[in-house]
C-alpha cells in the first residue's frame, strides 16, 4: 500500500495529540503517498507530529495548520490553505474529539450529566459534533466539483455512546455518527462518500484520564486505524457509502467481501429497524 494514495490530498483533524489516532493515521497516509494537511488547536503537538511523521517518511508532503474545528471560519481557512498548499483536496478525516469540559484541562472527565456545566457541554458538543459539520461543509464545494471525495468520521462504539457518566462525549459522538449517515444519503451519486471508522473499543489515547483503571498495554492501540484508513481513503473504496468500519476487525488477509462482512455495518445502526409511525 506504499503508493496507494499517491496524488491524493488529505486533511486530518485532531492530529496533534502525542498519543492519538490522528498522529497514527497521518503517518499511515504519508507512507501511502498522500499529501497530508494536519490540523489541531495545539501548535506544539502539531510540530511534534510533523517531526514524528518525517522521521518515518523523510520525503513526506506535510502541512501543519493551527486551527479550531469549532470555528466555521477556521474550517474554511483550513480548506483554503490546503488547496493553496497542495493544489487539491480529496479526503477529509474528522478525527478531532474531546471529553475535556474545559479548554486546557489536564484530563478527561466522567461524571453524571447533571453535574456537567452548560459551558462544558457546549465545548464537547462543539468539538465532537459541530466540528465535523463545519469541516465537511467547508470541503464539500471542492469535492462536489471534482466529483470524487471521501469523508471519514471517527466516532465511537455504541456502548460508549450510551454508557453511564459519558455525557456529553457519548451523545456528541452519536450525533456525529448520525450526521455521517445523513451526509452519506445526501451524497449518493455525487462521487463523494461518507463513512465511519472506529477502533472497536477503548483505545490507549489521551481521552482516557491518567488514573484510568484500564491497563493501557492491553487496550487497542492507535495504530489499529492505520491500515483501514488507507483503503477507505483510496479509490479501492469507490461506491462504499454510509458504512461504519471497525478497525480492529479489518483483516487484509481476507477477500474484500469477507472483510466487509466481518468489519462493517451500516452507519448509525439503521438495521435496528426502528420505524416512525405515520397514522392513517
Amino acid at each position: 500500500m506504499a503508493n496507494e494514495l499517491t496524488g491524493k490530498v488529505v486533511i486530518v483533524t485532531g492530529a496533534g495529540s502525542p498519543v492519538g489516532m490522528g498522529r497514527s493515521m497521518s503517518l499511515s497516509l504519508a507512507r501511502a503517498g498522500a499529501k497530508v494537511a494536519m490540523m489541531d488547536i495545539d501548535g506544539k503537538g502539531l510540530d511534534d507530529t510533523e517531526a514524528f511523521v518525517r522521521s518515518n517518511v523523510p520525503d513526506a508532503a506535510l502541512k501543519t495548520i493551527v486551527a479550531d474545528v469549532t470555528s466555521p471560519e477556521d474550517a474554511e481557512r483550513v480548506v483554503a490553505t490546503t488547496l493553496s498548499e497542495f493544489g487539491g483536496l480529496h479526503v477529509l478525516i474528522n478525527n478531532a474529539g474531546t471529553n475535556q469540559l474545559n479548554v486546557g484541562a489536564s484530563s478527561t472527565t466522567f461524571e453524571p450529566f447533571w453535574t456537567v456545566t452548560p459551558a462544558g457541554w457546549a465545548r464537547v458538543v462543539a468539538v465532537n459534533f459541530s466540528g465535523p459539520f463545519y469541516m465537511t461543509r467547508a470541503a464539500m464545494p471542492h469535492l462536489l466539483e471534482q466529483k470524487w471525495g471521501r469523508i471519514i468520521g471517527v466516532t465511537t462504539s455504541l456502548d460508549t455512546m450510551i454508557r453511564v457518566s459519558m455525557s456529553p462525549y457519548g451523545p456528541s459522538k452519536a450525533g456525529h455518527e448520525a450526521l455521517v449517515a445523513t451526509m452519506a444519503q445526501d451524497m449518493e451519486g455525487t462521487g463523494v462518500t461518507a463513512n465511519v471508522l472506529v477502533p472497536g473499543g477503548p483505545v490507549n489515547t489521551n481521552l482516557l484520564p491518567p488514573d484510568t483503571h484500564f491497563d493501557r498495554q492491553k487496550l487497542i492501540q492507535p495504530d489499529v486505524m492505520m491500515i483501514p484508513v488507507i483503503w477507505l481513503a483510496s479509490e479501492q473504496s469507490d461506491g462504499i457509502n454510509g458504512r461504519r468500519f471497525i478497525a480492529y476487525e479489518w483483516d487484509e488477509s481476507l477477500p474484500l467481501a469477507e472483510r466487509m462482512e466481518k468489519a462493517s455495518a451500516p452507519a448509525a445502526w439503521p438495521q435496528l429497524e426502528s420505524k416512525a409511525i405515520y397514522p392513517a
